[in-house]
């Protein structure tokens, strides 16, 4: 792994003043990046180091921020900063394109290749970009498998990989047939990996604060996901071919 500088990016969206972590790797390439969505409580240490982890990979990697710095530690806060996001499709792409914003204008940012990862909302948020239009290498989403509006999908112009719990609450059985369904429909090229055993947000590590029904962490898979993620950068934003540029 390469050395990794980073530093703290205030950018507006949503009316707020959001504050996202880059991630650069070693030496003054041009490199392709990669945005790093957070779940609904906010930008943690946890998505921090994901990207660290990526720019180690040689990947420029964004954490973007949904809450204007806040981490909300209330579940019914949670809900309240949440599901109105959920339910407006504009809202949450322009918190996206924001983001994006903030990596086109990195001069390490190789512009025409870029892929979004998220978690929960921030795979909401990866999933809506698509659905948007957006030019991007790869969609990754984990414990986000939201449907759109009719229609939009067929927009998405790259692989889409998604990974959930198989005793996930807020994602139960309904809602992953409802996003193959989409995906399929649109002609995605899709991938759906159930964790047998995980509950909703088993990529996280536990936290001390009250947390929402069904939320739980499963350390396997939370490794097994993350390597899931991995290989989908490895197939569609490859770094090695930047060796010797």
């Amino acid at each position: 792994m390469t050395t990794v500088t980073t530093r703290s990016v205030a950018y507006p969206a949503d009316g707020l003043t959001m504050v996202g972590h880059l991630a650069l790797p070693a030496g003054t390439d041009r490199r392709p990046a990669v945005l790093v969505g957070p779940e609904g409580p906010g930008l943690n240490d946890f998505q921090r180091r994901r990207a660290d982890r990526l720019a180690g990979l040689g990947y420029v990697a964004l954490a973007f921020d949904i809450n204007g710095g806040r981490w909300f530690t209330d579940p019914q806060e949670i809900l309240a900063r949440v599901m109105p996001l959920l339910a407006d499709p504009g809202r949450i792409r322009d918190i996206g394109r924001a983001a994006l914003e903030v990596l086109y204008a990195e001069p390490r940012t190789d512009p025409g290749r870029i892929a979004a990862v998220g978690y929960g909302t921030g795979g909401a948020i990866a999933l809506e970009l698509g659905r948007d239009g957006v030019d991007l290498r790869a969609i990754g989403t984990v414990n986000g498998l939201t449907t759109g509006r009719p229609g939009e999908a067929s927009r998405i112009r790259c692989p889409v990989w998604a990974g959930v719990g198989s005793e996930d609450p807020i994602m139960p059985p309904a809602q992953r047939e409802a996003f193959a369904a989409e995906m399929q429909a649109a002609g995605v090229d899709w991938r759906l990996v159930v964790y047998g055993g995980a509950l909703h947000a088993f990529h996280h590590p536990p936290v001390d604060q009250a947390v929402l029904p069904g939320v739980g962490h499963h350390p396997r898979h939370a490794e097994r996901a993350w390597r899931d993620v991995l290989d989908l950068l490895a197939e569609c934003l490859p770094v090695e071919e930047y060796a010797g540029r």
